[in-house]
């Protein structure tokens, strides 16, 4: 009696590194739902107001320069080597590496292109609207303050919004986005908030942002995550069209594109050499031989059509085989006498 093999939990794990035969139905895209909108629209009104009170120098800025004096990392040097290589997990090139190589894979293996489109919109849109905000406002950081107590806003620094702790927000929220199931969206948003959470307050330990720095740098990403939705359909449009130029190469490459034919034309008349045009003797065409000759009717009735009971018969009656003398009848006797022997 044959029995099948019990799988491991090492079978079972490669069993779903394999890649699906084609495109599974149940992925889910976001849509821009109200509730959506109404999150949107208030952070970007918590955004505008931590612009404003960093800009009228409320107690918000009060608060950047009472921890700047506080200066977390004398305060706690153990931690200081560990906190170096986390705040890694907020640097742009890294983490678009591993983020990018974990979405080609799964690019791959679902037959779609939507993840590493999708990763791409986000951090243009990060590189753009954050950006855009540091070059504009110039907020000097905490080592290259020069007046206690300022905002030092506009005076050629990039700090404001703090890029570490928003690209954190984006590059590990985009996992959480991107999830394919409720139970695995809700995981993995709590992982990018825990992992966003820790690289901004890493840089305040570092003294390299202000508090507000970061605090304005986690509404700036989220305020990328929360309007992906508007820009699917113009990421389905990129893949498409990704797609047919794949495949439009692919038959040129392979020939299988339909050339037309060019048309047939008449076949042009030669002329023999040495006359004139006005005394060139007319062409006669004369028709292709077969590759089989033509084979002449064997018999022709010599009068009118003859119905098939008036005709004379071309083969003669009876038997084609010769007279044979020696050759005895079936039914007859035999002509020789039989002898005993």
């Amino acid at each position: 009696m044959r029995t099948e093999r019990k799988l491991t939990r090492l079978d079972r794990v490669f069993a779903r590194l394999d890649r699906e035969p084609e495109r599974p139905a149940h992925i889910d895209v976001p849509r821009m739902s109200r509730h959506r909108v109404v999150l949107f629209a208030s952070t970007l009104a918590f955004y505008a107001a931590i612009v404003w009170a960093v800009v009228i120098t409320s107690w918000l800025v009060r608060l950047d320069w009472q921890v700047m004096f506080f200066r977390p990392y004398q305060q706690w040097p153990e931690i200081h080597a560990f906190l170096d290589y986390y705040v890694v997990l907020g640097q742009r090139g890294p983490t678009a590496v591993m983020i990018a190589a974990w979405l080609g894979w799964r690019s791959w293996r679902q037959h779609t292109l939507r993840p590493l489109l999708t990763l791409g919109a986000s951090l243009l849109l990060l590189n753009l609207t954050v950006g855009a905000a540091k070059l504009s406002m110039g907020r000097l950081g905490p080592h290259y303050a020069t007046s206690v107590g300022s905002n030092e806003m506009w005076l050629g620094g990039d700090i404001f919004p703090s890029g570490h702790t928003a690209n954190a927000v984006v590059t590990w929220g985009i996992l959480a986005y991107l999830a394919s199931t409720p139970r695995a969206r809700r995981w993995l948003s709590a992982l990018s908030a825990v992992v966003s959470l820790g690289v901004g307050l890493t840089t305040v330990y570092l003294g390299t942002h202000w508090l507000s720095d970061v605090v304005l740098g986690w509404a700036a990403g989220l305020l990328i995550l929360l309007a992906l939705p508007w820009f699917e359909p113009l990421i389905a449009r990129a893949e498409t069209g990704i797609f047919d130029l794949r495949d439009a190469w692919r038959a040129r490459r392979r020939g299988t594109a339909p050339v037309p034919a060019a048309p047939v034309g008449a076949p042009a008349a030669l002329t023999p050499l040495g006359k004139p045009a006005g005394e060139q003797e007319p062409v006669v065409r004369e028709p292709v031989a077969a590759s089989r000759p033509v084979r002449q009717p064997g018999y022709l009735a010599p009068g009118p059509h003859l119905a098939r009971s008036e005709r004379t018969p071309v083969t003669p009656v009876g038997s084609r085989r010769p007279p044979q003398s020696d050759r005895v009848t079936r039914g007859t006797a035999s002509a020789r006498p039989l002898t005993g022997g």
